[in-house]
Protein backbone atom coordinates (compact mmCIF):
# COMPACT_ATOMS: atom_id res chain seq x y z
CA UNK A 1 0.00 0.00 0.00
CA UNK A 2 2.83 2.55 -0.43
CA UNK A 3 3.75 4.67 -3.26
CA UNK A 4 6.80 4.03 -4.69
CA UNK A 5 8.21 6.93 -7.40
CA UNK A 6 11.56 7.69 -8.67
CA UNK A 7 14.72 9.98 -6.48
CA UNK A 8 14.79 13.35 -8.08
CA UNK A 9 17.86 12.90 -10.70
CA UNK A 10 19.38 15.68 -8.97
CA UNK A 11 19.69 13.14 -5.73
CA UNK A 12 23.25 11.50 -5.70
CA UNK A 13 23.07 7.76 -6.45
CA UNK A 14 25.12 7.37 -2.95
CA UNK A 15 21.87 8.97 -0.80
CA UNK A 16 19.88 6.97 -2.05
CA UNK A 17 21.33 3.96 -1.63
CA UNK A 18 22.18 5.02 2.01
CA UNK A 19 18.21 5.51 2.74
CA UNK A 20 16.97 2.18 0.86
CA UNK A 21 19.81 -0.03 2.12
CA UNK A 22 19.10 1.57 5.96
CA UNK A 23 14.79 1.26 5.55
CA UNK A 24 14.48 -1.83 3.36
CA UNK A 25 11.26 -3.00 3.70
CA UNK A 26 9.66 1.01 3.07
CA UNK A 27 9.75 3.03 0.00
CA UNK A 28 11.67 6.26 -0.63
CA UNK A 29 10.33 9.34 -2.62
CA UNK A 30 11.44 12.90 -3.43
CA UNK A 31 9.23 15.99 -3.32
CA UNK A 32 9.73 15.91 -7.26
CA UNK A 33 9.55 13.14 -9.96
CA UNK A 34 10.30 15.13 -12.73
CA UNK A 35 14.13 15.55 -12.58
CA UNK A 36 14.17 19.26 -13.55
CA UNK A 37 16.60 21.92 -11.58
CA UNK A 38 18.61 20.90 -8.33
CA UNK A 39 18.02 19.42 -5.86
CA UNK A 40 18.90 21.47 -2.41
CA UNK A 41 21.89 20.22 -0.36
CA UNK A 42 21.45 17.14 1.40
CA UNK A 43 21.77 19.01 5.04
CA UNK A 44 18.34 20.98 4.08
CA UNK A 45 16.42 18.54 3.02
CA UNK A 46 13.67 17.08 5.12
CA UNK A 47 13.58 13.67 5.95
CA UNK A 48 9.70 12.29 6.54
CA UNK A 49 9.26 9.14 7.44
CA UNK A 50 5.14 8.15 7.12
CA UNK A 51 2.82 4.82 7.10
CA UNK A 52 0.25 6.58 5.50
CA UNK A 53 -1.33 5.28 1.84
CA UNK A 54 -0.80 5.95 -1.79
CA UNK A 55 -3.29 8.76 -1.71
CA UNK A 56 -2.76 10.49 1.74
CA UNK A 57 1.10 10.25 0.18
CA UNK A 58 -0.09 11.84 -3.16
CA UNK A 59 -1.77 14.81 -1.58
CA UNK A 60 1.38 15.86 0.87
CA UNK A 61 3.58 15.46 -1.92
CA UNK A 62 1.03 17.63 -4.14
CA UNK A 63 1.03 20.17 -1.29
CA UNK A 64 4.40 20.77 -0.74
CA UNK A 65 5.46 20.78 -4.19
CA UNK A 66 2.88 23.59 -5.09
CA UNK A 67 4.25 25.92 -1.76
CA UNK A 68 7.99 26.06 -2.67
CA UNK A 69 9.43 22.31 -0.57
CA UNK A 70 9.61 20.75 -3.82
CA UNK A 71 13.37 18.73 -3.96
CA UNK A 72 13.21 19.79 -0.31
CA UNK A 73 12.47 16.50 1.07
CA UNK A 74 12.53 12.36 1.08
CA UNK A 75 9.79 10.48 1.89
CA UNK A 76 10.20 7.41 3.33
CA UNK A 77 7.16 4.56 3.82
CA UNK A 78 6.92 1.70 6.34
CA UNK A 79 3.84 -0.25 7.46
CA UNK A 80 2.67 0.99 10.50
CA UNK A 81 4.11 -2.29 12.47
CA UNK A 82 7.44 -1.48 11.36
CA UNK A 83 7.41 2.42 11.63
CA UNK A 84 6.10 1.82 15.28
CA UNK A 85 8.41 0.06 16.64
CA UNK A 86 11.21 2.34 14.66
CA UNK A 87 9.47 5.27 17.21
CA UNK A 88 9.81 3.68 20.21
CA UNK A 89 13.15 2.07 20.00
CA UNK A 90 14.89 4.97 18.19
CA UNK A 91 13.04 7.73 19.64
CA UNK A 92 14.98 11.12 18.89
CA UNK A 93 17.79 9.31 17.33
CA UNK A 94 15.06 8.35 14.37
CA UNK A 95 16.98 9.50 11.51
CA UNK A 96 13.24 11.46 10.06
CA UNK A 97 12.70 15.31 10.56
CA UNK A 98 9.03 15.14 10.08
CA UNK A 99 6.59 11.74 10.70
CA UNK A 100 3.20 11.17 10.07
CA UNK A 101 1.45 8.10 11.69
CA UNK A 102 -1.20 6.53 13.55
CA UNK A 103 -1.97 8.95 15.95
CA UNK A 104 -1.76 6.43 18.92
CA UNK A 105 1.84 5.38 17.98
CA UNK A 106 3.09 8.78 18.52
CA UNK A 107 1.25 9.64 21.68
CA UNK A 108 3.07 6.43 23.14
CA UNK A 109 6.57 7.01 21.29
CA UNK A 110 6.08 10.72 22.83
CA UNK A 111 4.90 9.64 26.01
CA UNK A 112 8.25 7.13 26.35
CA UNK A 113 10.61 9.48 24.51
CA UNK A 114 9.71 12.97 24.41
CA UNK A 115 10.91 13.49 20.78
CA UNK A 116 8.21 15.74 19.49
CA UNK A 117 8.09 19.50 19.46
CA UNK A 118 5.13 21.65 20.41
CA UNK A 119 3.81 22.43 17.09
CA UNK A 120 4.04 26.39 16.47
CA UNK A 121 1.12 26.87 14.19
CA UNK A 122 -2.86 26.65 15.05
CA UNK A 123 -4.57 23.11 14.61
CA UNK A 124 -7.97 24.18 14.84
CA UNK A 125 -9.49 20.57 14.98
CA UNK A 126 -12.87 19.82 15.41
CA UNK A 127 -11.63 17.52 19.02
CA UNK A 128 -8.57 18.05 21.30
CA UNK A 129 -5.73 16.78 20.32
CA UNK A 130 -2.32 16.78 22.25
CA UNK A 131 -0.07 20.20 21.10
CA UNK A 132 2.37 18.13 19.08
CA UNK A 133 0.02 16.65 16.43
CA UNK A 134 -2.10 17.42 13.89
CA UNK A 135 -4.21 14.82 12.48
CA UNK A 136 -3.81 14.40 8.72
CA UNK A 137 -6.71 11.91 7.94
CA UNK A 138 -9.81 9.70 9.60
CA UNK A 139 -10.06 6.36 8.27
CA UNK A 140 -12.99 4.04 8.98
CA UNK A 141 -13.17 0.21 8.09
CA UNK A 142 -15.62 -1.61 5.91
CA UNK A 143 -16.77 -5.33 4.40
CA UNK A 144 -15.75 -5.25 0.95
CA UNK A 145 -17.60 -7.47 -1.52
CA UNK A 146 -16.69 -8.61 -5.49
CA UNK A 147 -20.22 -7.66 -6.41
CA UNK A 148 -19.48 -10.08 -9.70
CA UNK A 149 -18.17 -13.27 -7.52
CA UNK A 150 -21.10 -12.67 -5.30
CA UNK A 151 -23.34 -13.03 -7.64
CA UNK A 152 -21.85 -15.73 -9.69
CA UNK A 153 -21.13 -17.58 -6.05
CA UNK A 154 -24.35 -17.32 -4.84
CA UNK A 155 -23.21 -15.72 -2.05
CA UNK A 156 -25.68 -13.64 0.23
CA UNK A 157 -24.83 -9.84 0.55
CA UNK A 158 -23.26 -9.81 4.05
CA UNK A 159 -24.57 -6.80 6.95
CA UNK A 160 -22.50 -7.24 10.04
CA UNK A 161 -19.06 -8.78 10.71
CA UNK A 162 -20.25 -12.03 12.50
CA UNK A 163 -22.23 -12.94 8.81
CA UNK A 164 -18.39 -13.85 7.64
CA UNK A 165 -18.36 -16.62 10.01
CA UNK A 166 -20.93 -18.28 8.25
CA UNK A 167 -19.74 -21.69 6.51
CA UNK A 168 -20.98 -20.41 3.51
CA UNK A 169 -18.37 -17.68 2.85
CA UNK A 170 -15.62 -20.41 3.67
CA UNK A 171 -12.55 -19.62 1.50
CA UNK A 172 -14.03 -16.70 -0.05
CA UNK A 173 -13.12 -14.03 2.98
CA UNK A 174 -10.26 -11.67 3.37
CA UNK A 175 -8.94 -9.90 6.42
CA UNK A 176 -5.58 -8.28 7.98
CA UNK A 177 -3.66 -9.56 10.35
CA UNK A 178 -2.97 -6.91 13.45
CA UNK A 179 0.03 -8.45 13.94
CA UNK A 180 1.19 -6.39 10.89
CA UNK A 181 -1.34 -3.38 9.74
CA UNK A 182 -3.66 -1.54 12.15
CA UNK A 183 -5.97 -1.59 9.31
CA UNK A 184 -7.34 -4.57 11.57
CA UNK A 185 -7.74 -3.12 14.63
CA UNK A 186 -10.84 -1.46 13.05
CA UNK A 187 -12.58 -4.84 12.80
CA UNK A 188 -11.50 -5.88 15.84
CA UNK A 189 -12.40 -2.50 17.77
CA UNK A 190 -16.24 -2.98 16.28
CA UNK A 191 -16.11 -6.94 17.09
CA UNK A 192 -15.21 -6.00 20.94
CA UNK A 193 -17.15 -2.68 21.52
CA UNK A 194 -20.43 -5.25 20.02
CA UNK A 195 -19.50 -8.74 21.85
CA UNK A 196 -17.29 -7.67 24.30
CA UNK A 197 -13.56 -9.89 24.44
CA UNK A 198 -14.85 -13.39 24.94
CA UNK A 199 -17.47 -13.03 21.87
CA UNK A 200 -15.00 -10.80 19.87
CA UNK A 201 -13.14 -13.92 19.87
CA UNK A 202 -15.48 -16.25 18.89
CA UNK A 203 -16.36 -14.44 16.65
CA UNK A 204 -13.17 -13.21 14.84
CA UNK A 205 -12.24 -17.37 15.11
CA UNK A 206 -14.93 -17.56 12.78
CA UNK A 207 -13.92 -15.15 10.65
CA UNK A 208 -10.20 -16.39 10.40
CA UNK A 209 -11.68 -20.13 9.86
CA UNK A 210 -13.46 -18.56 6.90
CA UNK A 211 -9.96 -16.41 5.57
CA UNK A 212 -7.76 -19.99 5.89
CA UNK A 213 -4.93 -18.58 4.82
CA UNK A 214 -5.86 -15.39 3.54
CA UNK A 215 -5.22 -13.34 7.23
CA UNK A 216 -3.03 -10.81 5.19
CA UNK A 217 0.11 -8.75 6.56
CA UNK A 218 -1.03 -5.68 3.86
CA UNK A 219 -4.08 -3.28 4.65
CA UNK A 220 -4.98 -3.28 0.89
CA UNK A 221 -4.79 -6.89 0.32
CA UNK A 222 -8.24 -7.76 1.01
CA UNK A 223 -9.21 -5.48 -1.62
CA UNK A 224 -6.90 -6.19 -4.15
CA UNK A 225 -8.07 -9.94 -4.05
CA UNK A 226 -11.37 -8.68 -4.13
CA UNK A 227 -10.77 -6.35 -6.86
CA UNK A 228 -9.12 -9.27 -8.92
CA UNK A 229 -11.83 -11.17 -8.14
CA UNK A 230 -9.78 -14.03 -6.61
CA UNK A 231 -12.33 -13.37 -3.32
CA UNK A 232 -15.75 -12.40 -2.98
CA UNK A 233 -15.65 -10.44 0.72
CA UNK A 234 -13.42 -8.54 2.49
CA UNK A 235 -12.36 -6.40 5.70
CA UNK A 236 -10.32 -3.41 4.46
CA UNK A 237 -10.20 0.59 4.49
CA UNK A 238 -14.01 1.87 3.32
CA UNK A 239 -12.36 4.94 1.23
CA UNK A 240 -10.50 3.02 -0.91
CA UNK A 241 -13.53 0.48 -1.77
CA UNK A 242 -15.69 4.01 -2.41
CA UNK A 243 -13.38 4.93 -5.18
CA UNK A 244 -12.91 1.60 -6.69
CA UNK A 245 -16.73 1.66 -7.00
CA UNK A 246 -16.60 5.24 -8.08
CA UNK A 247 -13.98 4.02 -10.83
CA UNK A 248 -16.59 1.25 -12.09
CA UNK A 249 -15.05 -1.69 -10.65
CA UNK A 250 -17.13 -4.91 -9.51
CA UNK A 251 -16.95 -3.51 -5.54
CA UNK A 252 -19.43 -2.47 -3.65
CA UNK A 253 -19.00 -1.85 0.22
CA UNK A 254 -21.06 -2.81 3.49
CA UNK A 255 -21.14 -1.05 6.82
CA UNK A 256 -21.03 -3.29 9.24
CA UNK A 257 -23.78 -3.39 12.11
CA UNK A 258 -21.30 -3.20 14.41
CA UNK A 259 -19.95 -0.09 13.49
CA UNK A 260 -17.14 1.99 11.23
CA UNK A 261 -14.48 2.29 13.51
CA UNK A 262 -12.00 4.83 12.94
CA UNK A 263 -8.28 5.60 13.25
CA UNK A 264 -6.74 9.18 13.08
CA UNK A 265 -2.89 9.90 11.42
CA UNK A 266 -1.33 12.66 12.55
CA UNK A 267 2.29 14.73 11.77
CA UNK A 268 4.66 15.53 14.11
CA UNK A 269 8.21 17.26 14.30
CA UNK A 270 11.07 15.38 15.44
CA UNK A 271 12.94 17.45 18.20
CA UNK A 272 16.50 17.14 17.66
CA UNK A 273 17.70 20.13 19.74
CA UNK A 274 20.13 22.39 17.89
CA UNK A 275 20.06 19.91 14.99
CA UNK A 276 16.65 20.32 14.34
CA UNK A 277 15.75 21.01 10.44
CA UNK A 278 13.71 24.31 10.73
CA UNK A 279 11.90 23.10 7.11
CA UNK A 280 9.95 20.55 9.20
CA UNK A 281 7.86 22.72 11.20
CA UNK A 282 7.28 24.87 8.27
CA UNK A 283 6.30 21.31 6.24
CA UNK A 284 4.32 20.16 8.83
CA UNK A 285 2.02 23.73 8.53
CA UNK A 286 1.95 23.36 4.59
CA UNK A 287 0.45 19.71 4.82
CA UNK A 288 -2.17 20.95 7.32
CA UNK A 289 -2.95 24.51 5.98
CA UNK A 290 -2.70 22.98 1.87
CA UNK A 291 -3.69 19.45 1.82
CA UNK A 292 -6.48 18.55 3.59
CA UNK A 293 -8.78 19.60 0.61
CA UNK A 294 -7.76 16.87 -1.33
CA UNK A 295 -7.28 14.20 1.45
CA UNK A 296 -11.13 15.16 2.05
CA UNK A 297 -11.99 13.81 -1.36
CA UNK A 298 -10.24 10.48 -0.23
CA UNK A 299 -10.81 10.50 3.60
CA UNK A 300 -14.47 11.97 4.01
CA UNK A 301 -14.22 12.59 7.64
CA UNK A 302 -14.34 16.25 8.62
CA UNK A 303 -11.18 17.01 11.30
CA UNK A 304 -10.95 20.36 11.30
CA UNK A 305 -13.15 23.74 11.91
CA UNK A 306 -15.09 24.51 8.64
CA UNK A 307 -14.36 21.51 7.00
CA UNK A 308 -17.59 19.47 5.14
CA UNK A 309 -17.68 16.67 3.17
CA UNK A 310 -19.89 14.88 0.85
CA UNK A 311 -22.58 13.35 2.62
CA UNK A 312 -22.62 10.30 0.13
CA UNK A 313 -19.23 9.31 1.12
CA UNK A 314 -19.81 9.33 5.25
CA UNK A 315 -20.38 5.52 6.84
CA UNK A 316 -23.90 4.31 7.82
CA UNK A 317 -22.50 3.39 11.64
CA UNK A 318 -19.53 5.61 12.88
CA UNK A 319 -18.72 4.82 16.12
CA UNK A 320 -16.12 5.80 18.28
CA UNK A 321 -14.21 2.74 21.05
CA UNK A 322 -15.38 3.50 24.43
CA UNK A 323 -11.39 3.14 25.86
CA UNK A 324 -8.75 5.77 24.52
CA UNK A 325 -6.73 3.92 21.78
CA UNK A 326 -3.50 3.52 23.37
CA UNK A 327 -0.41 1.58 22.12
CA UNK A 328 -1.48 -0.78 25.38
CA UNK A 329 -4.73 -1.52 24.12
CA UNK A 330 -3.51 -1.89 20.95
CA UNK A 331 -1.26 -4.97 22.07
CA UNK A 332 -4.22 -6.47 24.38
CA UNK A 333 -6.07 -6.79 20.50
CA UNK A 334 -3.31 -8.01 18.91
CA UNK A 335 -2.67 -10.57 21.98
CA UNK A 336 -7.18 -11.57 21.29
CA UNK A 337 -6.35 -12.16 17.97
CA UNK A 338 -3.43 -14.49 18.19
CA UNK A 339 -5.68 -16.20 20.33
CA UNK A 340 -8.70 -16.70 17.63
CA UNK A 341 -6.58 -17.97 15.15
CA UNK A 342 -6.51 -21.47 14.08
Amino acid sequence: MHLKKLMAMGLSLSMAAALLGGCAAGSASTGSDSGSGDAAPKEEQVVLYSNADDEAITAMTNALDANGYKDKYIIQTFGTSELGGKLMAEGKNLEADLVTMSTFYLQSAQDQNQMFLPLTFDVNTLEEVPDYTAPITSQEGAIIVNTELMESEGLPMPTSLKDLTDPVYAGQVAVTDIQSSSTAWLLIQALVSEYGDEGAQEVLSGIYQNAGDHIETSGSAPLKLCRAGELAVGFGLRHQAVADKADGLPIDYVDPTEGNFSLTESVAVLDKGDETNPLAMEMAQCIIENAREELLATYPNPLYEGETSDSANKSAYPKTFSEPLTLELFQKHQELSESAKP
